[in-house]
């Protein structure tokens, strides 16, 4: 008597078995992976989700729910997270103008650009290169490496600290989310 083994199918971006986390699924980590460093390279471009998406080879709306289960923060926030990452490297390290670095990191307005930076940063774009011009002789012996990780904006602590200003009525209403 001879077995006869059941054909393999291959590997879609559909649901996993019963019992298999999706993300445990190693092509789609990958593919999730893919679109990240597209965004990292280029973050300056604009990534709609429907992009992304495209770049996965997944549904808009998988990729959106498998990129925050993955990496903790949705694609826009993490886009975000990169812009003003790249937007306090220029402020400390170039003679560039605000509205020069708010277009050169993809911001399309000087205003979202002040107001967002404001919000995650705790301080406007003027007033972080002033402190970081003053610290400079402090932290020239620092690799570059460590310096951005330390300076990296964590999106998440700033939005719950937005939303407990808001809840105790501290948030200014050019700030304040819509619903």
């Amino acid at each position: 008597m001879t077995l006869m083994a059941e054909p393999k199918q291959p590997y879609t971006s559909s649901p996993a078995p019963s019992g298999i986390d999706t993300l445990q699924a190693p092509a789609l980590l990958r593919r999730l992976l893919r679109a990240k460093d597209r965004m990292d390279a280029a973050s300056h471009e604009a990534w709609p989700v429907e992009r992304l998406a495209a770049v996965s080879g997944v549904s808009e709306a998988h990729f959106a729910r498998s990129f925050k289960q993955a990496f903790g923060i949705p694609p826009h926030r993490y886009l975000l997270t990169r812009r003003i990452e790249q937007a306090n490297t220029l402020l400390r390290d170039t003679a560039l103008s605000i509205t020069e670095i708010a277009f050169a990191t993809g911001w399309e307005s000087l205003g979202t650009f002040g107001r967002i930076f404001r919000d995650i940063n705790g301080r406007s774009p003027s007033a972080m290169r002033r402190e970081a011009q003053a610290a400079m002789q402090q932290i020239d012996r620092v690799p570059a490496c460590v310096l951005k990780a330390a300076q990296r904006p964590d999106l998440t602590i700033a939005v719950l600290e937005k939303r407990r200003r808001a809840a105790k009525g501290t948030l200014r209403p050019s700030t304040k989310e819509v619903s």
